[in-house]
């Protein structure tokens, strides 16, 4: 069995391109929440040097000369196109571990090569719209070394084999310790005062001195480096141990009232995430904070917590609980930037222990949140909502230049205009 890492180029840039195709060829940058910095870029983008991270008021003159299209994030379509780019995959291999939005480790036969890899490359590019690059190897951490170098090299057009090299070290030695699946910066400078710069210097390292210098995560990424699988493939995600849902907010917010109801959003949020993995909530936590960058104003920051009667993922039940706790700890005069809701404690909702003394959750309640989930997942997110959410969230981030909800708004399909030809 071999090893094949699949991943998006510039998701976020490809996914908004996708649906508007006047930006392909163009710079395109998308911003994080409340438009405040640059969380993904095009190569168009890079090539102007427009830094990761760096703050949006920062470079509006380099995105005014250079023509660059400034967008807000788009999460509801990121993970939608995601999901998607998955499903078209899913179906072409013998397991599959989704690493992150935009990545995943394949489990391919031994005798699939560069021709597969092209050809899960088209169908997820003719299915989504995305293009991709795929990196096929023994082991996770070379996967990953391949599929950097078939993104960074024009010449392997997107996919390469590293089993297929006649001298896989030479391939080795163009990469950088620093570029390494789990070796970093840090442990990159630390690496150079033993005299070791690239992958193939730590694939021939001593894996005492490796062990010693970086324990016994840096030792498997070394013996992955020679051949020797130490990283399993997850198919089945981990069990979670917590959910949170936070946000800043557009402006400062000073009203109980527009707290309260962040607050509610938020924890509806997290009360559909419990029930998307079938997880019920022991304990849920609450905080508040304000802007720690303006320090002429007053400042605080608190949290409460508490244990709820029963494990449940009712929204009603959560929202009183968050909101409860949240008067306790609201002080009044303050300007807020951030609240949010974290719940712990998760178990199963399968088979729980309830308490001798009170009443389990009725089966009108859990009916009517099947229902509400499943108008939200067909009509969009929040289409139906609970009255301490609010309407008008004035409170809400700052998305100014955020792209239509193409695949998760019936209100925001794309249009297509027919027109007769002669």
């Amino acid at each position: 069995m071999k090893i094949a890492l699949v991943d998006c180029n510039n998701f976020y840039a490809s996914c908004e391109r996708v649906f508007d195709p006047k930006l392909i060829g163009k710079p395109v940058v998308v911003l994080s929440n409340n438009d405040g910095c640059v969380i993904a870029r095009s190569e168009e983008a890079k090539a102007l040097g427009i830094p990761m991270g760096a703050p949006a008021f920062q470079n509006r003159e380099i995105f005014q000369r250079h023509g660059v299209a400034v967008l807000s994030s788009n999460y509801a379509l990121y993970g939608d196109m995601s999901a998607r780019v998955m499903s078209a995959l899913r179906p072409m291999v013998r397991g599959m571990e989704v690493y992150s939005i935009d990545e995943a480790f394949l489990a391919i036969e031994d005798n699939q090569d560069v021709m597969f890899a092209a050809e899960l490359r088209t169908r997820v590019r003719r299915w989504t719209g995305i293009p991709v690059s795929v990196g096929i190897a023994s082991t996770k951490v070379l996967a990953k070394i391949a599929n950097r170098l078939a993104k960074k090299n024009p010449a392997l057009a997107g996919v390469f084999d590293l089993t297929a090299t006649v001298d896989p070290n030479e391939w080795l030695a163009r990469v950088d310790c620093a570029d390494i699946w789990g070796i970093g910066r840090r442990r990159a400078v630390r690496l150079a005062c033993g005299g070791i710069h690239t992958a193939l210097d730590l694939k021939q390292a001593d894996m005492t001195w490796v062990r010693r210098e970086l324990g016994v995560v840096g030792e498997r990424i070394a013996r992955e480096l020679n051949g020797f699988s130490c990283l399993s493939l997850e198919e089945m995600p981990a069990s979670k141990k917590s959910i949170a849902s936070a946000r800043s907010f557009g402006r400062p917010v000073e009203s109980l009232s527009e707290l309260e109801e962040a607050l509610a959003t938020y924890t509806a949020r997290v009360a559909e995430k419990l029930r998307a993995g079938d997880l019920l909530a022991t304990q849920i936590h609450v905080f508040v904070t304000t802007n720690p960058f303006h320090e002429s104003a007053p400042q605080y920051t608190a949290g409460a917590q508490a244990s709820l009667p029963e494990p449940t993922d009712h929204t009603s039940g959560l929202i009183s609980a968050a909101l409860a706790l949240l008067r306790k700890i609201h002080r009044p005069g303050l300007r807020y930037k951030k609240t949010g809701v974290i719940v712990t404690g998760l178990v199963s909702g399968h088979g729980v222990q309830r308490s001798l003394f009170e009443e389990p959750t009725t089966y009108p309640r859990k009916t009517l949140d099947a229902v509400v989930d499943q108008l939200n997942r067909r009509f969009g997110t929040n289409t139906v909502r609970y009255a301490a959410m609010g309407t008008e969230q004035p409170w809400g981030m700052r998305q100014q230049l955020k792209s239509r909800g193409f695949t998760t708004r019936w209100s925001e399909l794309p249009l297509v205009n027919l027109r007769s030809h002669r």
